[in-house]
């Protein structure tokens, strides 16, 4: 069942206990002029209210995430923003998990207009790893970016395999926690501990705007 939950009292109890837990192992969350934003599937297809697969809570995502762009933008960083779309041929996996992809030309497979995809790359993916049968690795590395912060839709699927696969490429990643969501609070914590556990550095956005030297709120 889908619920919003991402501003939640609850959710932002735990998220805070992650987060400290994560610092006390004294993780980097922002490395100046290495350090790259991914703004995973941020589509209408998640963000549509009258889509099916809608994610509730996503507009705070959404704002979070244009927060972000801007910082990077005005430090000249790079940005990039996927957008998931399949066919039959492409799907894998996913289409016997699905009985419904994002298919390519729909308007849903359009990133959602709230987001200004001038200000960074857009970068079509297939699966739920943004970096399988793209070309993100190449975009990072003729960057020299070393690190991603990631975020977008959804928590447990696409952010939580991006991040692990980011994790064996030698990426370090920060992971805010405000800035990605799912349809069940539950999800979003497992994919929080597991993450904070051995792949990612966890924070909130504002964590990661200071550590830029501030920015948007």
């Amino acid at each position: 069942m889908s619920r919003g939950y991402i501003t939640s009292r609850s959710f932002l109890r735990e998220a805070r206990e992650l987060v400290q837990w994560s610092r006390d192992s004294g993780r980097e969350l922002f490395s100046p002029g290495a350090t790259a934003l991914l703004a995973i599937d941020l589509e209408r297809y998640f963000t549509d209210t009258e889509s099916h697969a809608y994610v509730p809570g996503v507009e705070h995502v959404v704002s979070r995430v244009r927060d972000l762009t801007d910082a990077f933008s005005e430090r000249k960083l790079p940005v990039v923003f996927t957008r998931h779309a399949n066919t039959r041929e492409n799907a894998g996996s996913l289409a016997s998990w699905w009985d419904d992809l994002i298919v390519e030309g729909s308007a849903l497979a359009e990133l959602s207009p709230e987001i200004d995809a001038s200000l960074g790359i857009v970068l079509k993916k297939t699966q739920y790893d943004a970096f399988q049968g793209t070309v993100l690795e190449k975009i990072l590395r003729e960057r020299g970016v070393t690190r991603l912060v990631v975020t977008g839709v959804v928590t447990h699927l696409c952010c939580e395999t991006t991040v692990r696969s980011a994790f064996v490429r030698g990426f370090e990643v920060t992971f805010p926690v405000d800035a990605t969501v799912s349809y069940s609070e539950e999800h979003h914590l497992a994919t929080l501990l597991n993450l904070g556990h051995g792949f990612a550095a966890l924070g909130f956005v504002d964590d990661v705007l200071e550590a830029m030297g501030g920015g948007a709120t």
